[in-house]
């Protein structure tokens, strides 16, 4: 079970052993599931548009098709994410912490919404970890119009697997050898989006210490 969870969050490992279908229920897992914060999607994203490129037969489809499938999984996510939030209301802000579930991941989306206000949290969302597990959530918790929802749900899924995606592809083409230094890039990747996070909660630590 350990081995298991440790591939799960582990880019290469899930695209190796599970293909494009593992591919597809991370992202929507991520975005949609409230244990799915831990996942990788970034980098399993940006490693996807490598993969594509480096390494066509384990995913087997073309870019297009990819980009494609991936932003239905992420729209989907987020359309499950709101639902459960809907149904949950209010009482979501009582839960007790548990091993899945941390209040600080509820303290630190919904920042983002004070300051940013719901559409364009949506969006933001989806480029910052744990904020985008939680942000169609407290999205539905709010009530936010599902229209409204649904639009910004697909703009910022748009975004966040072109943008990603599209840089994996096309840093093969410049640098051929790329797939010898995932490492590094995954880390300089996980450095760049924990820092919003970072900043936040240095913030709330100064300001209860005022």
């Amino acid at each position: 079970m350990w081995d298991f969870l440790k591939q799960l969050t582990n880019p290469e490992s899930i695209i190796h052993y599970g293909g494009l279908w593992l591919l597809l229920f991370v992202i929507f897992a991520e975005t949609g599931l409230l244990i799915g914060f831990f996942l990788p999607g970034d980098n399993l994203i940006l490693l996807a548009g490598i993969l594509c490129k480096a390494r066509p037969e384990l995913l087997n489809v073309n870019f297009f098709i990819l980009i494609t499938l991936m932003v239905a999984a992420a729209v989907l996510g987020n359309m499950v994410g709101y639902g459960f939030g809907r149904k949950m209301g209010e009482t979501f802000y009582s839960k007790k912490d548990n091993l899945i579930f941390k209040k600080k991941h509820i303290e630190v989306t919904r920042n983002y919404y004070n300051k940013y206000g719901g559409n364009l949290t949506l969006i933001i969302a989806r480029f910052l970890p744990v904020v985008r597990t939680f942000a169609p959530i407290i999205a539905g918790v709010i009530k936010i119009d599902f229209a409204k929802f649904m639009l910004f749900n697909l703009v910022g899924a748009i975004a966040w697997i072109c943008s990603l995606t599209s840089i994996g592809y096309f840093l093969v083409q410049v640098f051929p050898q790329i797939t010898n230094y995932m490492g590094y890039i995954f880390i300089t990747l996980i450095i760049l989006t924990a820092l919003p996070i970072l900043k936040i909660a240095f913030k709330r630590t100064n300001n209860k210490q005022i």
